[in-house]
């Protein structure tokens, strides 16, 4: 397993030092999860300060950018990263793709799919000047030298998408080169739907499932004392209910032994109350959900609950805690070390 950081983009002028000193620390990677500012940005500033640092975008948006254009900000970021820079795309929902970037949210996992298939078609004619993509969706064929970034000496950026329910599971592993599973997804879901279903995908193109990799988030709750461990422990709190509204998410709270879950924070977030909706997750929820543990602890946690399953692990707390930031690079170092991913 290799180890990367998470962190939403940051302004600019922070992005260099950020990823500096995520590579000092001794993580394998730099991941960022779009939100009010680009992911593909953070990353190319991120590219010039950290060269030997794996890049990725997890996730951006795909539906508001033309997948010409999303493969040519990926194919300069691989040529940037000289070969580190994984493309991971989502489809978000309805709300912000329509009402907020204004454009089509029908059949978003048809449509995705055909998206990531011309994302690659692109690729190659960047290679071979010739564009040949047609779908349900996207109809691509035309392009000129003028208009290609052309050959780069790199392999093609590694194309992976986010997938939940089990239809995008499996598509993730018909066509894409990994998965980004979702920040609520408990080692059991990874085991019921995870990995059945991309290997499912994966035969029925041909491809052996470990062709894609498998890219999980883990929330964390650290310390080596009570008071530590309980002040991480209200943060992990309040992220789980915040992602854990979301309707089509609700069957992994259910399956995991917390019936209702979902129901609870929506209707504590209707009424505008966020410190009720963060109640709504018990300590049985974080201790299934997320992995705590001392820090001389933590990389056998981590190996033990995810070994065998995950191909990268995300911390997702780690830069949000600059005290422990370096303390989390070590143990991503102990981890890729001690998995033979160094």
């Amino acid at each position: 397993m290799r180890i990367d950081a998470m962190t939403v983009p940051q302004p600019l002028g922070r992005v260099g030092e950020l990823a500096r000193r995520t590579q000092s620390a001794g993580f394998s990677g730099l991941l960022f999860t779009e939100t009010g500012r680009t992911a593909y940005l953070n990353a190319a500033v991120a590219s010039q300060a950290a060269p030997d640092l794996e890049l990725s975008t997890g996730v951006a948006v795909a539906f508001p950018r033309s997948p010409f254009v999303t493969a040519a900000a990926a194919w300069e970021l691989q040529e940037a990263s000289g070969g580190n820079f994984r493309l991971g795309l989502g489809t978000q929902v309805r709300t912000h793709v329509v009402r907020r970037y204004g454009v089509d949210f029908e059949k978003p996992g048809p449509r995705l799919r055909d998206y990531v298939l011309a994302v690659k078609d692109c690729f190659a004619a960047f290679r071979s000047g010739k564009l040949d993509h047609h779908g349900e969706f996207y109809d691509l064929d035309f392009i000129t030298p003028q208009w290609s970034p052309g050959p780069i000496d790199v392999p093609d950026p590694k194309v992976d998408i986010a997938a939940v329910n089990p239809w995008m599971l499996r598509m993730a592993g018909e066509v894409a080169d990994g998965v980004h599973v979702h920040p609520i997804g408990e080692p059991g879901y990874l085991a019921r739907h995870v990995l059945p279903n991309v290997a499912e995908g994966a035969r029925k193109a041909g491809r052996s499932p470990s062709d894609v990799a498998i890219i999980v988030p883990v929330m964390t709750v650290v310390g080596d004392t009570d008071e530590e461990r309980d002040r991480q422990r209200e943060s992990v709190r309040a992220s789980m209910a915040f992602y854990g509204s979301t309707p089509n998410y609700a069957f992994i709270w259910d399956e995991a032994g917390f019936d209702g879950t979902t129901a609870r924070i929506r209707e504590k977030q209707k009424a505008g109350d966020f410190a009720g909706m963060a109640a709504q997750v018990s300590d049985d929820h974080v201790a299934a959900f997320a992995t705590e543990s001392t820090w001389d602890a933590l990389a056998d946690k981590l190996i033990d609950t995810y070994g065998g399953t995950a191909t990268r692990l995300v911390l997702y707390n780690a830069v949000s805690d600059p005290d422990g930031f370096e303390r989390y690079g070590e143990v991503a170092r102990q981890v890729s070390a001690r998995s033979g991913a160094a």
